[in-house]
């Protein structure tokens, strides 16, 4: 493994976001719905289903810190929604080290550790691909439980070099997973991402699935073409026509078959302003859809050419290769490599960048999963009502990993 580490404060080139106010409890609202392919039971308010099978998922607490006694059955405690579990984001914390990790001859990775040294590791995915990490992301796990670990994918953020397609795959990001962990010298970790990090943490778990104790998924995006289609192709822009315009109009109508591959063309110009503009456009609509509520701070990412440069090549990139997997149903065909993990996944049922059909069909798969669907949330990590799932996501495995301690 080659690996060039530093204990040292790093400050992050991202502001602090504001604090979110006190969040409230979300349910799912009632419905039901028969499942032709599975034997899965009707949907209650909680979306809490478990199929029948003699598995019973278990999150191993080797590597914590605090006392270890017998695991519950996760299944059984998954199914409490005690008023206990905390559901607001935790204060801002600044990390303990940081460093460069140099993960091939070309890539150098950005990585930090906050909260407790001594605590259970988890590990943050961010999305994109190619959007880089932010001090916000610390604060959805405890810091006196969590050893929390953040860093920039290939060519995100504080990784170098900048935007850089080459080398970089899915397939080289769980490798860099892997070196990590292991320059980290952690044994094993709990995984937490989002939109494509959720992609990446399925992709990862199911390569090393007995390195993984517990996973946090959300706005579910399988990489599947009815996906990229749904948000790139046209079919986003039939709720938000203002923001796909601009989009739209950056192209061609001659070009206009597949949107993906031209802006492909655009963001490989040898010109850097055609790049830039390119960029632009492809991050403000992505931007201008994420939230429920059009968000100002978020859409304003899409001015800041360095952002956007490395979020929409590195996602085009990566789009424009089928994310590269061997099949678009490659995540699901692997499910069983995965099925005995604790999961819970959280959904925004407006979700417009990452439509519910992803998390739904994750879930037909995978029943054992716990799915949360938040009833007034679209894409954004950072909704009320996403965020505060995210936190009692990461509270209730936290409660399984020290079933004797009293909740917070």
């Amino acid at each position: 493994m080659m690996s060039l580490g530093v204990n040292c404060i790093i400050p992050h080139s991202l502001p602090h976001l504001d604090l979110l106010p006190p969040l409230t409890t979300i349910n799912s609202p009632s419905f039901s719905s028969s499942l032709s392919n599975h034997s899965t039971p009707s949907i209650s308010t909680r979306l809490n289903f478990h199929s029948g099978r003699n598995l019973s998922p278990v999150l191993r607490p080797q590597t914590s810190c605090y006392k270890k006694g017998r695991l519950p059955d996760a299944a059984m405690d998954l199914g409490k929604e005690p008023s206990e579990f905390r559901r607001e984001f935790y204060p801002d914390i600044e990390p303990y080290s940081s460093g460069i990790l140099k993960v091939s001859d070309l890539h150098s990775i950005y990585w930090e550790q906050s909260g407790n040294p001594t605590g259970h590791p988890v590990v943050f995915l961010h999305g994109g691909p190619g959007g880089g990490t932010s001090p916000n992301n610390r604060k959805f796990f405890d810091p006196e439980f969590y050893r929390i670990v953040l860093f920039d994918q290939r060519g995100a953020g504080g990784s170098t070099p900048h935007a850089c397609l080459e080398n970089n795959t899915t397939w080289d990001l769980i490798d860099d997973i892997e070196k990590l962990r292991e320059h980290l010298d952690i044994p094993e970790w709990q995984v937490f991402g989002g939109s494509w990090g959720s992609t990446l943490a399925l992709a990862y778990s199911q390569s090393h699935p007995e390195k993984v104790t517990g996973l946090v998924l959300r706005g579910i995006f399988l990489l599947r073409k009815k996906e990229l289609d749904w948000f790139y192709e046209g079919g986003a822009a039939a709720i938000f026509p203002d923001a796909w315009e601009p989009f739209r109009d950056l192209i061609p109508e001659n070009e206009r078959d597949c949107f993906i591959s031209a802006y492909s063309k655009r963001l490989n110009s040898e010109d850097m302003e055609t790049q830039f503009a390119a960029a632009r456009a492809w991050t403000k609509w992505e931007m201008m859809t994420a939230h429920l509520h059009p968000n100002e701070e978020n859409i304003k990412k899409g001015d800041d050419d360095k952002f956007s440069l490395a979020f929409a090549r590195i996602e085009n990139h990566y789009f424009m290769n089928k994310g590269f997997f061997p099949s678009e149903s490659f995540l699901l065909d692997n499910i069983e490599k995965i099925r005995h993990i604790t999961t819970i996944i959280v959904q925004g049922r407006y979700d417009v960048c990452c439509p519910m059909m992803s998390a739904w069909d994750l879930h037909k798969a995978w029943p054992e999963a716990e799915l949360k669907v938040v009833p007034d949330a679209g894409h954004s990590a950072n909704e009320p009502g996403i965020a505060a799932e995210l936190v009692a996501a990461n509270e209730k495995l936290k409660n399984i990993l020290k079933p004797d301690q009293s909740l917070k």
